[in-house]
């Protein structure tokens, strides 16, 4: 689900899903735990708010990990200089799996 792998006719990058893996194997089941706990349930609100410089969030509409009204959709609002670019039938890990579309969106932002 991170990489949109178990959709019907997704392409399916088998070193990227080995490198997952082994991202997984390197840390501890308490570390992996912890860490979604805490980005889970801190409440980030505040943080948002103080952020005054443009921000890019970038968020697809498949995103089967941290979907797109629990996140970007609130976050956006909360920025005094958010702009939000959503990316159509893209999963969580988009920024490995479309590097292609996204890192020239990047650039541009950037260069703006």
């Amino acid at each position: 689900p991170f990489y949109g792998f178990n959709r019907p006719d997704a392409k399916v990058y088998p070193g990227v899903a080995q490198n997952w893996w082994r991202q997984g194997m390197m840390g501890s089941a308490k570390a992996h735990y912890d860490g979604v706990k805490a980005f889970s349930e801190t409440d980030q609100t505040e943080d948002l708010k103080a952020i005054t410089v443009p921000t890019l969030v970038l968020h697809g509409d498949d995103d089967q990990i941290v979907p797109i009204a629990d996140s970007a959709l609130k976050a956006v609002k909360l920025l005094k200089n958010g702009t939000l670019k959503v990316y159509q039938g893209y999963p969580h890990g988009m920024l490995t799996t479309q590097a292609d579309v996204i890192n020239p969106d990047l650039l541009a932002f950037v260069k703006s």
